[in-house]
């Protein structure tokens, strides 16, 4: 049987719920140019941005009515996202 290449895998450790967060990093007002940490939470799947964004620091872009388009640098490149508000964090 062939091993599964799904958006999940290799996660374990990656995807585990760490802390409750509480819920004020909902409550955040992002706007235009602010700089945002990309932080999955496992328990939600909508919105979630793939694995390997785990961490990055962005910008956003465009501000939806519950989703943020972030532009992240890779290398030579700037990547588009649209990650939930569950997902992300404001940048300290």
């Amino acid at each position: 049987m062939p091993r599964s290449k799904g958006y999940r895998r290799k996660t374990r450790g990656l995807l585990t719920k760490k802390k409750n967060r509480g819920l004020t990093f909902l409550l955040h007002d992002y706007k235009v140019g602010d700089k945002v940490v990309i932080d999955i939470d496992p328990s939600q799947v909508k919105g979630m941005p793939h694995k390997r964004y785990q961490g990055l620091v962005g910008t956003v872009e465009e501000v939806r009515r519950r989703s943020l388009v972030i532009k992240v640098p890779i290398g030579n490149k700037v990547k588009k996202i649209i990650a939930r508000l569950e997902h992300v964090k404001p940048h300290s």
